[in-house]
């Protein structure tokens, strides 16, 4: 009679003991699910971020310009247009693109 009492005891715990592993289970599930909910509002939410611009390519546009102002100091004035286009197509929002067109216009 003692050992199946002993048993009944053991038989509860393992019972009690697998229930709260589901339930915990569960539980982690519904908070995974909460997170993935919430992160998509605020993702949905968040005001677009403005976009930077970066002018890391100022070197290379200043290299163009220089180079363009030289071919047309040395009278080539074909030359010198062709760069301050390849400048204005490579780099249409450049801060050098209004002395370009300028220069081009004076070119011509």
């Amino acid at each position: 009679m003692k050992v199946l009492t002993w048993l009944l005891v053991f038989a509860a715990i393992g019972v009690l003991g697998y229930a709260f592993w589901t339930w915990r289970q569960r539980w982690l599930e519904r908070q995974r699910a909460a997170e993935e909910r919430f992160e998509s509002f605020m993702a949905r939410a968040k005001p677009a971020a403005p976009a930077v611009v970066v002018e890391s390519s100022l070197p290379q546009q200043k290299l163009l310009f220089e180079a363009a102002a030289k071919a047309g100091e040395a009278g080539e004035p074909a030359l010198s247009i062709q760069l301050y286009a390849r400048l204005l197509a490579r780099y249409p929002e450049s801060a050098l693109g209004a002395q370009a067109r300028a220069a081009i216009e004076a070119q011509k």
